[in-house]
């Protein structure tokens, strides 16, 4: 777990240092107070963008210097104390720092010390937004159980525009070139399409066991963008050379991977749901992947890193009963979870063992 948080010139925050944490940490304050600051602050803690998908040079605050950090202490399963932290330099904007115990690292290590997953408001329109954010999702949910994962599908996004520049060029491009990077994407792809497969049909599972209330219970299905075998996508990628270089982009591969979900008491796609169906299907996704994620690392199939869930405005459009199941069923793992309110109120369940900090403006004040 997060034992201590500090973010330097980040966004809203100044200075602030968030220490003594606990299962449940709640974030209490005014819209626009720096509540998703901090989560996007620990979500930056793991490979990728984080959860707003920002631009390294749109984090820093206005009034500092162009550079921004944030650092945290991890307690490990074994108890081992690890300093993880992470920001930008106002002479290199473009250029993300890493460090672990005060060395320098790919970013892409940091899936080795902690799992992070998150839901947010944004997340809602997921089953009707592009199949890109669906695929994002997916990605998110198998980095959870496989840290190497982020290394295999950065290899494919580079070879993927690689490819993508050649077939695009007024000139023919080089066949053996085309031979060389369509090998790295169908090894590459590979890998990132099995995984996928492998954590849908996991998750899938876990589902079926899950009852139908009191979150609508999803059911899903992977279709995709190609073959998923090395050699068979490699011959595909070959074949498919005249078209693409029609269309002047790859058109064949795990990028164009879809994650279908539909809800399973009315056999109906998720996209023609209520508003309320998909909150409620999406958070009986994420619940049942942590789940499916802590049964795996005690079994000794999933790596033990520490997990933390960030969880902005979760309980704000849940009636009493479901958020009662949702702060029951959080109880019962054991995830490090962060989340975001208005108010208290809504937490009543919880405050009596949640760390509370209550933000206003960008500072932070432990209130209980």
């Amino acid at each position: 777990m997060l034992e201590r948080l500090l973010l330097s010139r980040f966004r809203n925050h100044r200075e602030t240092a968030l220490e003594g944490t606990a299962q449940f940490n709640l974030l209490v304050g005014e819209n626009g107070a720096g509540k998703t600051n901090v989560l996007e602050a620990i979500s930056l803690l793991s490979p990728g963008r984080g959860l707003r998908r920002a631009a390294l040079a749109d984090v820093p605050s206005q009034q500092g210097d162009g550079g921004f950090g944030v650092s945290a202490a991890l307690i490990t399963p074994g108890g081992d104390p690890v300093r993880l932290g992470t920001g930008i330099s106002p002479e290199r904007p473009g250029r993300r720092l890493v460090q672990v115990n005060g060395a320098e690292s790919p970013a892409l290590r940091l899936a080795e010390w902690l799992s992070i997953g998150w839901l947010t408001p944004a997340m809602d329109r997921l089953f009707v937004d592009s199949a890109g954010a669906r695929r994002r999702f997916l990605d998110r949910l198998v980095l959870a159980l496989r840290p190497d994962h982020a290394a295999h599908a950065s290899r494919l996004e580079s070879a993927l525009r690689e490819r993508n520049k050649l077939l695009s060029d007024d000139r023919a491009p080089d066949p053996r070139w085309l031979d060389a990077i369509e090998q790295q994407i169908a090894e590459a792809g590979a890998m990132v399409a099995q995984a996928r497969a492998d954590m849908i049909a996991r998750l899938e599972a876990r589902l079926l066991d899950l009852p139908e209330a009191p979150f609508a219970r999803p059911s899903l299905a992977y279709e995709p963008g190609g073959p998923t075998e090395p050699e068979a996508l490699a011959q595909a990628l070959r074949e498919s050379r005249p078209r693409e270089r029609a269309a002047q982009r790859t058109l064949t591969g795990p990028h164009r991977d879809e994650l279908r979900v539909m809800m399973a008491g009315k056999d109906q796609p998720a996209a023609d749901c209520s508003t309320g169906e998909q909150k409620a299907m999406l958070i009986a996704l994420v619940l049942a992947h942590s789940q499916l994620v802590e049964e795996l690392a005690k079994g000794g199939q999933g790596e033990q890193r520490p997990r933390l869930l960030l969880l902005d405005e979760v309980a704000a459009h849940l009636d009493p009963f479901r958020r009662a199941a949702l702060f029951e069923r959080l109880r019962e793992g054991s995830a490090q979870v962060w989340l975001t309110g208005t108010e208290l109120a809504p937490f009543d369940a919880i405050t009596g063992e949640a760390a509370v900090w209550r933000v206003s403006g960008g500072s932070v004040v432990r209130e209980l």
